[in-house]
């Protein structure tokens, strides 16, 4: 659990990094994606000290999330601001559920864990109603790219479990 969400944690600082790099500091999106950047920036720090403290290894894909999860995020915002809103609202959408099978799961087995997750799951359920409140839905093709989204979510998901 812990790898695959520190690789997620990881892939959504490099989405919003991407988004950024294109909107630049000034346009009217940017103050929101910088909030939730610096949000997602939390959570990668605190898995990765998590992994550290329990010794844990790191998927063998961050390198292709570095890359992949930069040109989502520069895609989406070329394409518009409402595309990376929706990229957004489709990415926190799966993880929403992730966050929640996962506290299923673990129960009252790791504490310390769960509540992290349930932390972090609350955040990741506001980046989504944010990115909603900013127009994800009035992006080109929104059911369409929201569909794509979510699923190269849940692969990315699945494969960092594995590998």
């Amino acid at each position: 659990m812990i790898r695959v969400d520190q690789a997620g944690e990881y892939g959504a600082t490099r989405i919003y990094a991407g988004q950024l790099a294109i909107l630049g500091d000034r346009h009217p999106a940017s103050r929101a994606i910088a909030r939730m950047a610096a949000q997602e920036a939390n959570h990668l720090a605190r898995f990765n000290a998590l992994m550290t403290e329990r010794g844990v290894r790191p998927t063998l894909l961050a390198p292709f999330w570095h890359v992949a999860g930069h040109a989502l995020g520069a895609a989406t915002a070329l394409i518009s601001p409402e595309a990376a809103m929706a990229c957004t609202a489709a990415i926190e959408t799966e993880i929403d559920h992730h966050y929640e099978d996962q506290r299923r799961k673990l129960g009252s087995n790791d504490p310390e864990l769960g509540a992290m997750i349930e932390e972090f799951q609350a955040e990741e359920v506001e980046h989504r109603d944010t990115a909603l409140a900013a127009g994800a839905e009035r992006a080109p093709a929104y059911p369409v790219l929201s569909a794509a989204i979510r699923l190269g979510c849940r692969a990315a998901i699945a494969l960092s479990k594995r590998i």
